[in-house]
């Protein structure tokens, strides 16, 4: 985390930022497997220092809803359950992120590349109480200049939390029914990302070149 921000007092010319738009979803105890289940509207802000255009390290900050009924499944031992909560999550957290071909945002006019990034971060639960965790942040996307210093993004988050509360049923399930890799809870963001490069055209110098010519395609 503290890297990424001691990176964004660096050049500018290597820097991308992006504004997220979504949705967010549970994994749990209540859902063990369904993905993209009952989404609910989640957003955010990213900055991106990009080191080489293969791999850059990228800080974010997300927001999103929580929410998950048992009489959304038709087995008989949730309906008689009968468990629900509804909730936010908020999320600071820093990434690595790969590009599994060159890409930078002012590249090539529809320049594009799938990426994966992997990290370490802080989220916030409000759900039945309210508590700070770590979580481990896991992304996949895909990437594209769409026109001059503009990209852009679609990616599937999923978060490894080490919390079994926000659902509110910890160790309240046998051992059988534990959900996907063990019994903590986990939270996923979906959705789109448009990326730009701030740059200074007025600036002549060769280090901005890459900005000022002419796009190719």
């Amino acid at each position: 985390m503290f890297i990424s921000i001691s990176i964004a007092s660096a050049g500018q010319r290597n820097s991308d930022y992006g504004v997220f738009a979504g949705v967010s979803s549970y994994l749990g105890d209540i859902n063990p497997n369904r993905l993209l289940y009952s989404p609910s509207p989640a957003g955010g802000i990213f900055y991106r220092y990009n080191l080489h255009p293969r791999y850059s390290i990228r800080g974010n900050l997300f927001f999103g809803g929580l929410k998950a009924n048992d009489l959304d499944f038709n087995n008989s031992f949730q309906q008689t359950r009968g468990a629900s909560f509804s909730g936010t999550v908020g999320e600071f957290s820093t990434q690595f992120e790969f590009n599994f071909l060159p890409y930078t945002t002012t590249g090539k006019l529809w320049d594009f590349s799938p990426y994966f990034a992997a990290g370490a971060g802080l989220a916030i639960f409000n759900t039945f109480s309210t508590s700070f965790q770590p979580v481990i942040p896991f992304s996949f996307g895909f990437k594209a200049n769409i026109y001059k210093n503009l990209g852009l993004e679609v990616e599937y988050d999923f978060r490894k939390t080490f919390y079994d509360n926000f659902d509110g049923l910890k160790d309240l399930v046998a051992p059988s029914d534990y959900a996907w890799l063990h019994n903590n809870d986990w939270y996923t963001f979906t959705g789109v990302a448009v990326t730009w490069k701030i740059y200074n055209r007025l600036a002549g110098c060769p280090a901005y070149n890459d900005v000022q010519k002419k796009r190719k395609r």
